[in-house]
């Protein structure tokens, strides 16, 4: 996945790793100088940082300088238990950071596992909130071509506040979240294994548009309702009908 992956954790990330049922270990941030020479990049890894694909939340105020209120998140009354997760794999950088998290780094973490960090739409959060111990989600491929679902995960710990919001060096850094009442939550998940095939964007839009036409499984699916939030919810039928359309011939 990367050089000296166990190797220079920030002082959150170690400190965790002493208290029980704390987080995993923090996935590796180094900050990379704008341009460096060829050996510094020979010699030299840049750490990666899983980034979110979605519109960030203006957080500070809503209209007219009045604080944005935070949403509460309206389910049905048969909750959702599956889901869909966005990361992007390839290199990014911002403020000097690696942006990249794809599903081949996920297995390559200790024990398979790692925090879901950086989530900053209040959507995204109370969805994430929602999530159970045991529950499974799509990891999807974002800022890639073509974005996709690539595998399966599991949740193996239930939201918790995000450390990064706390940290004036990274990327998803909050000034205005407080540890004694942090705004953004993450949860860990753990690697399960591949689908069968890549599907991609593209064709989960054919047949959205098809299913919208003749009341089909993909119908209301949040990937093109709630396009821009990287934490989705998935119902059991949506769940299913791509589960089995991995087995397929592309459309």
């Amino acid at each position: 996945m990367r050089v000296n992956s166990f190797a220079k954790f920030n002082a959150f990330s170690t400190f965790s790793r002493l208290i029980p049922k704390m987080a995993p270990r923090t996935r590796k941030k180094e900050h990379v100088n704008s341009k460096p020479s060829e050996k510094d990049s020979a010699e030299k890894s840049r750490g990666k940082k899983r980034k979110v694909d979605e519109e960030v939340e203006n957080t500070d105020k809503g209209k007219k300088g009045k604080t944005a209120a935070e949403p509460t998140v309206k389910t049905p009354d048969d909750k959702f238990t599956h889901w869909l997760i966005k990361s992007e794999p390839e290199t990014r950088i911002e403020k000097g950071v690696d942006m990249r998290f794809s599903f081949e780094d996920l297995k390559q973490e200790e024990n398979s596992t790692a925090c879901w960090d950086g989530v900053r739409n209040y959507q995204a959060r109370n969805f994430m909130r929602m999530m159970k111990v045991g529950e499974q989600a799509f990891f999807y491929h974002s800022n890639t071509k073509p974005p996709g679902i690539i595998g399966m995960v599991e949740i193996v710990r239930e939201a918790y506040p995000d450390h990064t919001q706390f940290d004036s060096k990274d990327p998803h850094f909050d000034p205005k979240s407080k540890q004694e009442d942090p705004r953004w939550d993450m949860v860990d998940v753990k690697y399960v294994q591949p689908i069968a095939r890549y599907i991609p964007l593209d064709e989960l839009k054919r047949i959205h548009l098809k299913h919208k036409a003749s009341n089909g499984p993909l119908r209301n699916i949040a990937l093109f309702t709630k396009a821009r939030l990287s934490v989705q919810p998935l119902t059991k039928e949506e769940w299913d009908f791509i589960l089995q359309l991995q087995n397929e011939k592309p459309t």
